[in-house]
């Protein structure tokens, strides 16, 4: 069986073309990407928000709980059927793929955000009142960028789940590494399946390893496990 998916995919007609692995991958990131910004533009200012203020943590915790227990595929059949009457064109059909992903990817950024700018330490919020800052400067200031580490960490972790699950997209017939699995199963593929889940492993894995390297040079070295004393 590693065989036959070791000659999936290093056949080089696999990777051409417009259904080819890296056509697919460009899809596949294209909606992971759309459906992270939309996720971090709703769960960013509510965490930033309640993180800051105090106010509305019970109601965040239930509703982190509540859109985890969320299922993905139920979900898309359910906008997939409200929509698909209202819209043309693939729209009716990336929307509500997007609309899942992008459900699915707002847990981890808003328990990143909130919890990193709940734990800013108190002397520092109290040094910046002391300087005379505004409640807004204090926020940008000083508690965003001592909370980026576990900022970062909700983003990267949203991005991984989001990559995972965007395979589900090609159930309603869109592109992405998904389109393997789908099309594998029903040709009774099995290496081209197990080499699309593959791939959508490595994609998770490469994309976490950009974030991280992206983490080391906007945070700043004094907030990282490793310096710290």
């Amino acid at each position: 069986m590693i065989a036959t998916i070791w000659a999936w995919l290093s056949d080089p007609t696999n990777w051409s073309g417009s259904g080819g692995i890296l056509a697919q991958a460009l899809e596949h990131l294209r909606l992971s990407g759309i459906a992270l910004l939309a996720a971090a533009l709703v769960a960013v200012p509510i965490g930033l928000y309640v993180g800051h203020t105090g106010r509305g943590r019970v109601v965040l915790v239930n509703a982190v709980s509540a859109f985890r227990a969320i299922p993905s595929l139920g979900v898309l059949f359910i906008a997939a059927l409200l929509l698909l009457p209202r819209l043309r064109g693939d729209l009716a059909f990336e929307l509500p793929s997007l609309i899942v992903l992008a459900t699915l990817g707002i847990p981890p950024i808003l328990s990143g955000v909130y919890a990193g700018i709940g734990q800013v330490d108190p002397a520092a919020r109290d040094a910046a009142r002391g300087m005379g800052m505004t409640s807004w400067q204090q926020l940008w200031q000083v508690e965003v960028p001592c909370a980026l580490p576990l900022i970062f960490s909700g983003l990267r972790s949203s991005m991984m789940q989001i990559i995972a699950t965007a395979t589900i997209a090609a159930v309603v017939g869109l592109g992405g590494l998904g389109r393997f699995l789908i099309d594998g199963q029903a040709n009774r593929a099995y290496d081209e399946m197990a080499g699309g889940a593959l791939l959508v492993a490595a994609l998770a894995l490469l994309i976490d390893l950009v974030g991280a390297l992206l983490q080391r040079f906007v945070v700043s070295p004094g907030l990282t496990p490793a310096t710290r004393r």
